[in-house]
Protein backbone atom coordinates (compact mmCIF):
# COMPACT_ATOMS: atom_id res chain seq x y z
CA UNK A 1 0.00 0.00 0.00
CA UNK A 2 1.22 3.83 -1.17
CA UNK A 3 0.96 6.09 1.62
CA UNK A 4 0.88 8.43 -0.87
CA UNK A 5 -2.59 8.55 -2.52
CA UNK A 6 -5.15 9.87 -0.38
CA UNK A 7 -7.73 10.60 -3.15
CA UNK A 8 -9.53 7.80 -5.49
CA UNK A 9 -11.84 8.31 -8.44
CA UNK A 10 -13.00 6.16 -10.65
CA UNK A 11 -14.90 6.68 -13.88
CA UNK A 12 -13.20 8.99 -16.59
CA UNK A 13 -16.08 10.49 -18.84
CA UNK A 14 -15.70 13.99 -19.18
CA UNK A 15 -17.01 15.02 -15.48
CA UNK A 16 -14.67 11.94 -13.88
CA UNK A 17 -11.52 12.73 -15.77
CA UNK A 18 -12.21 16.49 -15.01
CA UNK A 19 -12.73 16.31 -11.76
CA UNK A 20 -9.53 14.26 -11.55
CA UNK A 21 -7.22 16.66 -12.87
CA UNK A 22 -8.99 19.34 -10.82
CA UNK A 23 -7.88 17.34 -7.66
CA UNK A 24 -4.70 16.69 -8.93
CA UNK A 25 -3.89 20.23 -9.60
CA UNK A 26 -4.13 21.43 -5.97
CA UNK A 27 -1.55 19.12 -5.14
CA UNK A 28 -3.09 16.49 -3.85
CA UNK A 29 -2.50 12.32 -5.18
CA UNK A 30 -4.95 11.05 -7.20
CA UNK A 31 -5.17 7.28 -7.71
CA UNK A 32 -7.39 7.19 -10.98
CA UNK A 33 -9.43 3.76 -12.39
CA UNK A 34 -11.57 3.12 -14.94
CA UNK A 35 -13.79 0.21 -16.18
CA UNK A 36 -11.98 0.10 -19.97
CA UNK A 37 -8.38 0.19 -18.72
CA UNK A 38 -7.59 2.15 -22.48
CA UNK A 39 -9.58 4.83 -20.94
CA UNK A 40 -7.52 4.98 -18.00
CA UNK A 41 -4.47 4.71 -20.29
CA UNK A 42 -5.08 7.56 -23.01
CA UNK A 43 -5.85 9.71 -19.40
CA UNK A 44 -2.70 9.22 -17.68
CA UNK A 45 -0.93 9.58 -21.00
CA UNK A 46 -2.87 13.42 -22.11
CA UNK A 47 -2.99 14.31 -18.54
CA UNK A 48 -0.57 12.38 -15.95
CA UNK A 49 1.96 14.98 -15.70
CA UNK A 50 -0.90 17.74 -14.81
CA UNK A 51 -0.12 16.62 -10.96
CA UNK A 52 0.17 13.74 -9.04
CA UNK A 53 -1.86 11.21 -11.10
CA UNK A 54 -1.39 7.11 -10.88
CA UNK A 55 -3.35 5.15 -12.75
CA UNK A 56 -4.06 1.25 -12.10
CA UNK A 57 -5.77 -1.46 -14.15
CA UNK A 58 -7.48 -2.80 -11.42
CA UNK A 59 -10.00 -2.04 -9.12
CA UNK A 60 -8.32 -3.93 -6.44
CA UNK A 61 -4.85 -2.68 -7.42
CA UNK A 62 -7.00 1.19 -6.92
CA UNK A 63 -8.02 0.93 -3.95
CA UNK A 64 -4.76 -0.85 -2.51
CA UNK A 65 -2.51 2.41 -3.58
CA UNK A 66 -5.00 4.78 -1.50
CA UNK A 67 -3.43 5.42 2.19
CA UNK A 68 -6.53 4.64 4.88
CA UNK A 69 -8.94 5.84 5.89
CA UNK A 70 -9.32 5.42 1.62
CA UNK A 71 -11.10 8.15 0.07
CA UNK A 72 -13.06 6.68 -2.83
CA UNK A 73 -15.05 8.50 -5.39
CA UNK A 74 -17.30 6.65 -8.18
CA UNK A 75 -17.97 9.30 -11.31
CA UNK A 76 -20.18 7.15 -13.05
CA UNK A 77 -23.54 6.39 -14.74
CA UNK A 78 -26.47 6.68 -12.16
CA UNK A 79 -28.59 3.89 -11.55
CA UNK A 80 -27.71 0.02 -12.91
CA UNK A 81 -24.10 1.22 -13.23
CA UNK A 82 -23.47 2.82 -9.93
CA UNK A 83 -24.90 -0.06 -7.92
CA UNK A 84 -22.42 -2.34 -10.09
CA UNK A 85 -19.34 0.16 -8.57
CA UNK A 86 -20.54 0.16 -5.49
CA UNK A 87 -20.90 -3.97 -5.47
CA UNK A 88 -17.41 -4.40 -6.94
CA UNK A 89 -15.56 -1.54 -4.52
CA UNK A 90 -17.23 -1.92 -0.98
CA UNK A 91 -15.63 -5.78 -0.58
CA UNK A 92 -12.62 -4.29 -1.24
CA UNK A 93 -12.65 -1.26 1.61
CA UNK A 94 -12.65 -1.65 5.30
CA UNK A 95 -14.47 -0.04 8.45
CA UNK A 96 -14.22 4.01 8.60
CA UNK A 97 -13.20 4.04 4.55
CA UNK A 98 -15.33 6.46 2.77
CA UNK A 99 -16.84 6.05 -0.47
CA UNK A 100 -18.19 8.79 -2.52
CA UNK A 101 -20.92 9.00 -5.39
CA UNK A 102 -20.74 12.01 -7.66
CA UNK A 103 -23.39 11.16 -9.93
CA UNK A 104 -27.08 12.11 -10.46
CA UNK A 105 -27.76 9.83 -8.68
CA UNK A 106 -31.97 9.48 -7.25
CA UNK A 107 -31.89 10.53 -3.30
CA UNK A 108 -33.56 7.17 -2.64
CA UNK A 109 -31.37 5.25 -4.30
CA UNK A 110 -28.61 7.22 -2.15
CA UNK A 111 -30.03 6.32 1.03
CA UNK A 112 -30.19 2.29 0.35
CA UNK A 113 -26.99 2.66 -0.60
CA UNK A 114 -25.84 4.46 2.52
CA UNK A 115 -27.54 1.49 4.95
CA UNK A 116 -25.55 -0.91 2.70
CA UNK A 117 -22.34 0.77 3.01
CA UNK A 118 -23.18 1.70 6.97
CA UNK A 119 -23.76 -2.42 7.53
CA UNK A 120 -19.44 -2.66 6.60
CA UNK A 121 -19.21 0.39 8.71
CA UNK A 122 -17.83 1.95 5.21
CA UNK A 123 -18.97 5.51 5.73
CA UNK A 124 -20.93 6.95 2.22
CA UNK A 125 -21.49 9.96 1.03
CA UNK A 126 -23.84 10.97 -2.01
CA UNK A 127 -22.37 14.39 -3.27
CA UNK A 128 -24.06 16.03 -6.21
CA UNK A 129 -21.36 17.80 -8.61
CA UNK A 130 -22.30 20.85 -10.60
CA UNK A 131 -20.82 23.00 -13.29
CA UNK A 132 -20.91 20.42 -16.72
CA UNK A 133 -17.52 19.57 -17.97
CA UNK A 134 -15.99 23.54 -17.44
CA UNK A 135 -16.80 23.63 -13.93
CA UNK A 136 -15.66 20.10 -13.03
CA UNK A 137 -11.93 21.22 -14.12
CA UNK A 138 -12.13 24.55 -12.97
CA UNK A 139 -14.16 24.57 -9.84
CA UNK A 140 -17.69 23.08 -9.34
CA UNK A 141 -20.50 23.50 -7.44
CA UNK A 142 -20.38 20.40 -4.90
CA UNK A 143 -23.51 19.28 -2.19
CA UNK A 144 -22.45 16.59 -0.03
CA UNK A 145 -24.59 14.62 2.05
CA UNK A 146 -23.97 11.65 4.26
CA UNK A 147 -22.43 11.45 8.16
CA UNK A 148 -21.42 15.00 8.57
CA UNK A 149 -18.03 14.01 10.68
CA UNK A 150 -16.68 11.55 7.71
CA UNK A 151 -17.40 14.18 5.17
CA UNK A 152 -15.24 16.70 8.10
CA UNK A 153 -12.74 14.31 8.48
CA UNK A 154 -11.85 12.84 5.35
CA UNK A 155 -13.68 14.45 2.51
CA UNK A 156 -14.39 18.57 3.31
CA UNK A 157 -10.53 19.49 2.51
CA UNK A 158 -10.76 17.86 -1.00
CA UNK A 159 -13.75 19.41 -1.97
CA UNK A 160 -13.80 23.04 -0.64
CA UNK A 161 -10.35 23.34 -2.45
CA UNK A 162 -11.61 22.26 -5.82
CA UNK A 163 -14.51 23.52 -5.66
CA UNK A 164 -15.56 27.24 -7.24
CA UNK A 165 -14.89 30.21 -5.21
CA UNK A 166 -17.45 33.75 -4.51
CA UNK A 167 -15.62 35.95 -2.27
CA UNK A 168 -13.38 33.95 -0.84
CA UNK A 169 -16.02 31.32 -0.10
CA UNK A 170 -15.91 27.75 -1.79
CA UNK A 171 -18.94 26.72 -3.51
CA UNK A 172 -19.26 23.60 -1.08
CA UNK A 173 -21.18 22.85 1.95
CA UNK A 174 -22.55 20.21 4.09
CA UNK A 175 -26.14 19.45 3.22
CA UNK A 176 -27.33 16.65 5.76
CA UNK A 177 -27.04 13.00 6.30
CA UNK A 178 -27.86 10.27 4.11
CA UNK A 179 -29.84 11.40 0.58
CA UNK A 180 -29.40 14.90 1.60
CA UNK A 181 -26.80 15.77 -1.56
CA UNK A 182 -28.16 14.11 -3.73
CA UNK A 183 -31.81 15.55 -2.81
CA UNK A 184 -30.39 19.04 -3.14
CA UNK A 185 -28.68 18.81 -6.58
CA UNK A 186 -32.23 16.84 -7.96
CA UNK A 187 -33.59 20.25 -7.20
CA UNK A 188 -30.95 22.37 -8.76
CA UNK A 189 -31.28 20.63 -11.93
CA UNK A 190 -35.37 20.89 -11.92
CA UNK A 191 -34.91 24.78 -10.90
CA UNK A 192 -32.29 24.56 -13.71
CA UNK A 193 -34.96 22.58 -16.19
CA UNK A 194 -37.28 25.49 -15.60
CA UNK A 195 -34.70 28.33 -15.92
CA UNK A 196 -34.03 26.87 -19.49
CA UNK A 197 -37.94 26.50 -20.54
CA UNK A 198 -38.22 30.24 -19.65
CA UNK A 199 -35.51 31.46 -21.64
CA UNK A 200 -36.45 29.13 -24.64
CA UNK A 201 -39.61 30.72 -24.27
CA UNK A 202 -37.89 34.30 -24.04
CA UNK A 203 -35.86 33.50 -27.33
CA UNK A 204 -39.63 32.21 -28.93
CA UNK A 205 -41.58 35.04 -28.11
CA UNK A 206 -39.17 37.73 -29.09
CA UNK A 207 -38.36 35.88 -32.51
CA UNK A 208 -42.18 35.10 -33.52
CA UNK A 209 -44.34 37.51 -31.47
CA UNK A 210 -41.67 40.62 -31.66
CA UNK A 211 -40.60 39.90 -35.17
CA UNK A 212 -36.78 39.97 -34.03
CA UNK A 213 -33.93 38.26 -35.92
CA UNK A 214 -31.86 35.77 -34.18
CA UNK A 215 -28.84 37.62 -33.75
CA UNK A 216 -31.10 40.75 -32.63
CA UNK A 217 -32.12 38.01 -29.52
CA UNK A 218 -28.75 36.84 -28.82
CA UNK A 219 -27.47 40.67 -28.63
CA UNK A 220 -30.77 41.94 -26.54
CA UNK A 221 -29.76 38.57 -24.32
CA UNK A 222 -26.50 39.78 -23.39
CA UNK A 223 -27.73 43.30 -22.33
CA UNK A 224 -29.76 41.17 -20.32
CA UNK A 225 -26.97 39.67 -18.49
CA UNK A 226 -25.71 42.85 -17.57
CA UNK A 227 -28.47 43.81 -15.60
CA UNK A 228 -30.57 41.67 -12.68
CA UNK A 229 -30.93 38.71 -14.95
CA UNK A 230 -27.29 38.00 -15.28
CA UNK A 231 -26.74 34.31 -14.87
CA UNK A 232 -24.53 31.45 -16.62
CA UNK A 233 -27.59 30.47 -18.37
CA UNK A 234 -28.62 33.63 -19.85
CA UNK A 235 -24.81 34.06 -20.81
CA UNK A 236 -24.32 30.58 -22.88
CA UNK A 237 -27.85 31.20 -24.35
CA UNK A 238 -26.53 34.84 -26.20
CA UNK A 239 -23.42 32.09 -26.97
CA UNK A 240 -25.89 29.42 -28.64
CA UNK A 241 -27.88 32.24 -30.22
CA UNK A 242 -25.16 34.17 -31.74
CA UNK A 243 -23.09 31.14 -33.34
CA UNK A 244 -24.12 30.32 -36.98
CA UNK A 245 -23.37 26.68 -38.49
CA UNK A 246 -20.69 26.58 -41.11
CA UNK A 247 -22.04 24.49 -43.37
CA UNK A 248 -25.58 26.42 -43.69
CA UNK A 249 -24.75 29.84 -42.74
CA UNK A 250 -27.83 29.77 -41.08
CA UNK A 251 -27.85 30.54 -37.10
CA UNK A 252 -26.96 26.77 -35.21
CA UNK A 253 -30.27 27.08 -33.33
CA UNK A 254 -32.17 26.80 -37.26
CA UNK A 255 -30.43 23.56 -37.75
CA UNK A 256 -30.88 21.87 -34.48
CA UNK A 257 -33.86 19.77 -34.41
CA UNK A 258 -36.50 21.13 -31.48
CA UNK A 259 -36.66 17.62 -29.61
CA UNK A 260 -35.11 18.43 -26.02
CA UNK A 261 -33.79 15.34 -24.59
CA UNK A 262 -33.74 14.86 -20.64
CA UNK A 263 -31.58 12.26 -18.19
CA UNK A 264 -34.64 12.49 -15.67
CA UNK A 265 -33.58 14.78 -12.83
CA UNK A 266 -36.50 17.28 -13.74
CA UNK A 267 -38.89 14.23 -13.71
CA UNK A 268 -37.58 13.46 -10.34
CA UNK A 269 -38.43 16.70 -9.00
CA UNK A 270 -41.59 16.81 -10.48
CA UNK A 271 -42.82 13.20 -9.14
CA UNK A 272 -41.31 14.01 -5.20
CA UNK A 273 -42.92 17.37 -5.72
CA UNK A 274 -46.69 15.76 -6.43
CA UNK A 275 -45.77 13.05 -3.48
CA UNK A 276 -44.75 15.76 -1.26
CA UNK A 277 -47.76 17.88 -1.90
CA UNK A 278 -45.57 20.62 -3.07
CA UNK A 279 -46.68 23.06 -5.83
CA UNK A 280 -44.02 23.19 -8.10
CA UNK A 281 -45.85 24.23 -11.55
CA UNK A 282 -42.79 26.16 -13.23
CA UNK A 283 -40.66 22.82 -13.15
CA UNK A 284 -42.98 20.53 -13.60
CA UNK A 285 -44.39 22.59 -16.98
CA UNK A 286 -40.75 22.76 -18.08
CA UNK A 287 -40.78 19.13 -17.71
CA UNK A 288 -43.65 18.50 -19.83
CA UNK A 289 -42.65 20.96 -22.60
CA UNK A 290 -39.63 18.56 -23.23
CA UNK A 291 -41.77 15.96 -23.37
CA UNK A 292 -44.25 17.76 -26.12
CA UNK A 293 -40.94 18.67 -28.02
CA UNK A 294 -40.36 15.22 -28.81
CA UNK A 295 -43.66 14.66 -30.35
CA UNK A 296 -41.57 15.91 -33.60
CA UNK A 297 -43.54 14.03 -36.10
CA UNK A 298 -47.15 14.54 -34.46
CA UNK A 299 -46.50 18.10 -34.20
CA UNK A 300 -45.62 18.18 -37.92
CA UNK A 301 -48.34 17.05 -38.83
CA UNK A 302 -50.40 19.03 -36.50
CA UNK A 303 -49.03 22.62 -37.67
CA UNK A 304 -51.65 21.80 -40.87
CA UNK A 305 -54.36 20.24 -39.47
CA UNK A 306 -55.20 22.29 -36.14
CA UNK A 307 -56.02 26.35 -35.97
CA UNK A 308 -54.33 29.16 -34.52
CA UNK A 309 -55.37 32.40 -33.75
CA UNK A 310 -57.45 33.69 -36.75
CA UNK A 311 -58.29 30.14 -38.41
CA UNK A 312 -54.36 30.29 -39.63
CA UNK A 313 -52.94 26.80 -39.68
CA UNK A 314 -49.46 27.93 -40.66
CA UNK A 315 -47.18 24.61 -40.66
CA UNK A 316 -44.00 26.44 -40.18
CA UNK A 317 -42.01 28.01 -37.44
CA UNK A 318 -43.31 31.29 -37.20
CA UNK A 319 -46.99 30.46 -35.42
CA UNK A 320 -48.16 33.93 -35.28
CA UNK A 321 -46.99 35.03 -38.67
CA UNK A 322 -45.06 38.06 -37.42
CA UNK A 323 -41.20 37.34 -38.20
CA UNK A 324 -40.04 40.46 -39.59
CA UNK A 325 -38.00 41.06 -42.49
CA UNK A 326 -34.31 41.48 -42.29
CA UNK A 327 -33.01 44.32 -40.53
CA UNK A 328 -36.49 44.97 -39.45
CA UNK A 329 -36.00 45.53 -35.80
CA UNK A 330 -39.28 44.02 -34.85
CA UNK A 331 -42.88 44.68 -35.21
CA UNK A 332 -43.91 44.34 -31.23
CA UNK A 333 -41.93 46.64 -29.18
CA UNK A 334 -43.71 46.49 -26.37
CA UNK A 335 -43.93 42.43 -25.74
CA UNK A 336 -39.75 42.74 -26.64
CA UNK A 337 -39.29 45.40 -23.53
CA UNK A 338 -41.96 43.21 -21.22
CA UNK A 339 -39.93 40.00 -21.31
CA UNK A 340 -37.14 41.24 -19.37
CA UNK A 341 -39.09 41.71 -16.40
CA UNK A 342 -41.53 38.99 -17.01
CA UNK A 343 -38.61 36.25 -17.12
CA UNK A 344 -36.98 37.98 -14.15
CA UNK A 345 -40.43 37.78 -12.27
CA UNK A 346 -40.80 34.17 -13.62
CA UNK A 347 -37.28 32.59 -12.40
CA UNK A 348 -38.03 34.14 -9.03
CA UNK A 349 -41.06 31.75 -8.48
CA UNK A 350 -39.00 29.35 -10.17
CA UNK A 351 -36.38 29.45 -7.46
CA UNK A 352 -38.83 29.84 -4.56
CA UNK A 353 -40.48 26.80 -5.84
CA UNK A 354 -37.38 24.69 -5.68
CA UNK A 355 -36.19 26.71 -2.17
CA UNK A 356 -40.02 25.68 -0.75
CA UNK A 357 -39.34 21.76 -1.67
CA UNK A 358 -36.03 21.56 -0.37
CA UNK A 359 -37.13 22.91 2.66
CA UNK A 360 -40.40 20.24 2.98
CA UNK A 361 -38.24 17.37 2.26
CA UNK A 362 -35.50 18.76 4.86
CA UNK A 363 -38.65 18.55 7.43
CA UNK A 364 -39.33 15.71 6.31
CA UNK A 365 -36.78 13.33 5.94
CA UNK A 366 -34.75 15.24 8.92
CA UNK A 367 -32.35 16.70 7.34
CA UNK A 368 -31.95 20.28 8.37
CA UNK A 369 -30.72 21.89 5.48
CA UNK A 370 -29.30 25.30 5.30
CA UNK A 371 -31.53 27.07 2.64
CA UNK A 372 -29.24 29.64 3.03
CA UNK A 373 -25.64 27.79 2.57
CA UNK A 374 -27.53 26.14 -0.75
CA UNK A 375 -27.84 29.64 -2.77
CA UNK A 376 -24.39 30.20 -1.34
CA UNK A 377 -22.99 27.31 -3.09
CA UNK A 378 -25.10 27.84 -5.80
CA UNK A 379 -23.14 31.43 -6.53
CA UNK A 380 -20.41 29.92 -8.31
CA UNK A 381 -19.87 26.72 -10.30
CA UNK A 382 -23.23 25.49 -10.84
CA UNK A 383 -25.75 25.68 -13.63
CA UNK A 384 -27.88 28.11 -12.26
CA UNK A 385 -25.50 30.45 -10.64
CA UNK A 386 -27.13 34.17 -11.17
CA UNK A 387 -26.77 37.23 -9.62
CA UNK A 388 -30.03 37.25 -6.96
CA UNK A 389 -28.66 34.04 -5.46
CA UNK A 390 -26.84 36.81 -2.97
CA UNK A 391 -30.43 38.12 -2.49
CA UNK A 392 -31.88 34.55 -1.78
CA UNK A 393 -28.70 33.71 0.51
CA UNK A 394 -29.73 37.47 2.65
CA UNK A 395 -33.26 36.24 3.10
CA UNK A 396 -32.84 33.01 4.54
CA UNK A 397 -29.96 34.16 6.72
CA UNK A 398 -32.45 36.45 8.31
CA UNK A 399 -34.39 35.19 11.69
CA UNK A 400 -37.10 33.56 10.96
CA UNK A 401 -36.66 33.00 6.90
CA UNK A 402 -39.70 33.56 4.80
CA UNK A 403 -42.05 30.39 4.24
CA UNK A 404 -41.79 31.52 0.37
CA UNK A 405 -39.16 33.64 -1.02
CA UNK A 406 -41.74 35.53 -3.09
CA UNK A 407 -42.84 36.95 0.42
CA UNK A 408 -38.98 38.49 1.08
CA UNK A 409 -39.12 41.95 1.07
CA UNK A 410 -36.91 42.32 -1.68
CA UNK A 411 -38.72 39.51 -4.37
CA UNK A 412 -41.92 40.69 -3.08
CA UNK A 413 -40.99 44.27 -4.52
CA UNK A 414 -39.46 43.03 -7.32
CA UNK A 415 -42.35 40.69 -8.60
CA UNK A 416 -44.75 43.98 -7.29
CA UNK A 417 -42.93 45.92 -10.42
CA UNK A 418 -42.70 43.19 -13.13
CA UNK A 419 -46.34 42.38 -12.14
CA UNK A 420 -47.81 44.70 -15.30
CA UNK A 421 -45.13 43.32 -18.19
CA UNK A 422 -45.55 39.67 -17.01
CA UNK A 423 -49.11 40.06 -17.58
CA UNK A 424 -48.91 41.86 -20.73
CA UNK A 425 -46.44 39.21 -21.73
CA UNK A 426 -48.59 36.28 -20.90
CA UNK A 427 -51.86 37.48 -22.82
CA UNK A 428 -49.85 38.40 -25.73
CA UNK A 429 -48.57 35.14 -26.16
CA UNK A 430 -52.37 33.73 -25.64
CA UNK A 431 -53.44 36.18 -28.33
CA UNK A 432 -50.27 34.90 -30.61
CA UNK A 433 -50.80 31.50 -30.01
CA UNK A 434 -47.40 30.67 -28.68
CA UNK A 435 -46.96 28.48 -26.07
CA UNK A 436 -45.78 30.34 -23.05
CA UNK A 437 -46.55 27.38 -20.70
CA UNK A 438 -43.24 28.12 -18.19
CA UNK A 439 -44.43 31.81 -17.82
CA UNK A 440 -48.13 31.32 -17.52
CA UNK A 441 -47.71 28.75 -14.91
CA UNK A 442 -45.77 30.90 -12.67
CA UNK A 443 -47.99 33.57 -12.96
CA UNK A 444 -50.54 31.60 -12.52
CA UNK A 445 -48.79 30.45 -9.35
CA UNK A 446 -48.17 34.01 -7.91
CA UNK A 447 -51.78 34.66 -8.81
CA UNK A 448 -52.81 31.52 -6.34
CA UNK A 449 -50.49 32.01 -3.53
CA UNK A 450 -51.36 35.85 -2.81
CA UNK A 451 -54.88 34.90 -2.92
CA UNK A 452 -56.57 34.52 0.66
CA UNK A 453 -59.71 32.42 -0.34
CA UNK A 454 -59.74 30.89 -3.71
CA UNK A 455 -62.38 28.57 -5.59
CA UNK A 456 -60.96 25.64 -4.09
CA UNK A 457 -64.05 25.60 -1.66
CA UNK A 458 -66.48 24.78 -4.70
CA UNK A 459 -64.16 21.53 -5.54
CA UNK A 460 -64.20 20.42 -1.83
CA UNK A 461 -68.15 20.75 -1.88
CA UNK A 462 -68.02 18.37 -5.12
CA UNK A 463 -66.11 15.86 -3.52
CA UNK A 464 -68.35 16.34 -0.40
CA UNK A 465 -71.28 15.48 -3.00
CA UNK A 466 -70.46 12.54 -5.26
CA UNK A 467 -67.74 10.91 -3.01
CA UNK A 468 -69.26 11.79 0.81
CA UNK A 469 -65.01 12.97 1.43
CA UNK A 470 -66.42 15.60 3.87
CA UNK A 471 -65.39 19.12 4.17
CA UNK A 472 -64.39 22.02 6.79
CA UNK A 473 -66.07 25.09 7.89
CA UNK A 474 -64.32 29.20 8.07
CA UNK A 475 -66.98 30.41 10.72
CA UNK A 476 -66.39 26.79 13.17
CA UNK A 477 -63.89 23.97 13.68
CA UNK A 478 -64.90 20.52 13.34
CA UNK A 479 -65.86 18.32 9.94
CA UNK A 480 -69.13 18.34 7.69
CA UNK A 481 -71.15 16.02 5.68
CA UNK A 482 -74.41 17.29 3.67
CA UNK A 483 -76.64 14.51 3.46
CA UNK A 484 -77.25 14.94 -0.38
CA UNK A 485 -78.86 12.12 -0.68
CA UNK A 486 -81.63 12.63 1.54
CA UNK A 487 -82.25 16.06 3.09
CA UNK A 488 -79.22 17.72 2.69
CA UNK A 489 -78.91 18.74 6.25
CA UNK A 490 -75.36 19.45 7.49
CA UNK A 491 -73.72 16.97 9.80
CA UNK A 492 -71.00 16.94 11.44
CA UNK A 493 -68.78 13.98 10.43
Amino acid sequence: MSQERHFGLTGLATMGANLARNVAHHGIPVAVHNRTTSRMERFIEEHGGEGPLSGHRSTADWVAALARPRVCMSMVQAGPATDAVIEEILPLLEAGDVLIDGGNANFRDTQRRHRTAAARGVHFIGAGVSGGEEGALHGPSIMPGGEREAYERSVRDVFEAIAADVDGTPCCAYVGPDGAGHYVKMVHNGIEYADMQLIAESYDLLRHGAGLEVGQIAERFERWNEGELESFLIEIAARVLAHVDVSTGQPLVDVILDAAEQKGTGRWTAQDALERGVPLTGITEAVFARTLSALHGERELAAGRLAGPGGRTVGDADPAGLAGPAGSGGRDQQLADDLEQALYASKIVAYAQGFAQMAAASEAEGWSISLGDMATIWRGGCIIRARFLDRIREAYDREPGPANLMLADFFAQALAEAQDPWRRVVARAAELGIPAPAFASSLAYYDGYRRARGPASLIQGLRDLFGAHTYRRVDRDGVFHVMWGEDGREVEA
